[in-house]
Order: C-alpha cells, then structure tokens, then sequence
C-alpha cells in the first residue's frame, strides 16, 4: 500500500478547519499531519513537518494565506511545498495574487467534500486544479490588473504551434477543447504542454495562465 499524502490544514476558522481535518483523515490515502490557524503558523508547521502538501486558507490572522503561500511555494523558494487555497471566490479579491505566489490552484469554501478530496489528490500529484471556467472568470476578472511584463529569451523559444497552444491554455481552454480547436489529439496537446512547462520553466497550467497574461500574449 503507498504511503498516504500528507497534508496541513491551515484555516482560522475552526470548524472549518476541524470538518476539513475529519474529511481528510477518513480516507485511507490521505493523512492529516498538522493542523493550525494562521499563516505564520503554516509556514512554520510546513517547515517543520515538511507536508505533501497544505490546504490554505487566504484570509488569516498574524500572515495571511497569499503571503504564507509565497514562503512556501513562491519563486525562490527551495523546496516549495505544493498549496492548495481554500476560499470564498465571489468575497476574496486575492485569489489571483495567490495564484501568482505559488499556489497549484483553489477551491470553494463550500465546495463539496468530494471536491476537496478531488482537489487534495490533484494538486498531490502534481497537477493543477483550475477548471477551465473558472480560469476564464479569474483571469478575466483580474486581467486588467496585470501589467505585461519584459519579454524574455525563453519567450522566443516557443514554436508558433506552442506559442498558439499557451494562448488557448491562458483562455482556459481544456486539453480536449484546444485538442479539437487545433485538430490535434489529445496526446499531441499534452505533449505541447509539457514543452510548454519545460521551456518557459513553469511548474502546472496555473502558472502558465499568470505567464500569459504577465507577457501580454492574451487580453
């Protein structure tokens, strides 16, 4: 049997914290480790305990969740620590800036327990969790916000072909859908993907959403 993913549950709330804890702990490839109710805190617990991974709240006391996810996870860091964020979308104007700290992707607060579980297997196995209508309501909402930063070398190392898959991931576009945009199979989409990640160095589509927009290759 293979070991269970380790994960720290940040969240001021202490219900939530606690229903989240019970959730998690029930199955049987999930453990939690550490529980704690501010961002301070989850850095130190995640440096200490060193977790699969952390399910983050954004709004905490002490340090907020943006913050604590930029020492965990953000440029720079190590060995950054894989973060799932955990939030009220419609009332948090911080998704993005989270996203852009490191995060591998976000929830709902009141996202069914299914979804969490979902979520906490994704981002463990390294994938990201941004369904791709949500991309589209976060980038979108956020869009204006993001000053295109200075092209760099890596940009002109992308193909036209890759170059026109990352625009469509930045859409927020699935695989199947830029699959049958482009005429290509899904397997030859994955393969743009990964080029894409590799070349421009990025973690998961998560980050490569933020690049697009910082480079202004979508609007």
């Amino acid at each position: 049997m293979s070991t269970p993913v380790r994960v720290l549950v940040a969240d001021d709330q202490a219900l939530i914290r606690t229903g989240f804890a019970t959730i998690i702990d029930a199955q049987p490839d999930l453990e939690v480790v550490g529980e704690c109710g501010d961002g301070r805190a989850a850095v130190d617990l995640a440096r200490r305990l060193v977790p699969d991974m952390v399910v983050m709240d954004v709004r905490m006391p002490v340090l907020d969740g943006i913050e604590a996810t930029r020492l965990l996870a953000g440029a720079g860091v190590a060995d950054p620590v894989k973060v799932l964020v955990v939030t009220t979308f419609n009332l948090d104007e911080y998704v993005y800036e989270a996203l852009r700290a490191g995060a591998s992707g976000f929830l709902l607060k009141d996202a069914p327990p299914a979804q969490l579980l979902h979520g906490i297997r994704t981002v463990a196995a390294g994938a990201a969790l941004l369904a791709p209508e949500v991309t589209r309501q976060l980038v979108g909402r956020y869009a204006a916000r993001i000053r295109p930063a200075e092209s760099t070398p890596a940009d002109n190392a992308l193909t036209p072909r890759e170059m026109e898959v990352l625009r469509l991931i930045a859409d927020g576009l699935s695989n199947s859908e830029i699959a049958a945009t482009l005429v290509l199979s899904q397997e030859t989409v994955k393969t743009y993907v990964s080029r894409i990640l590799t070349k421009l160095d990025l973690r998961d589509r998560v980050q490569a959403v933020v690049y697009a927009y910082r480079r202004g290759l979508v609007t």
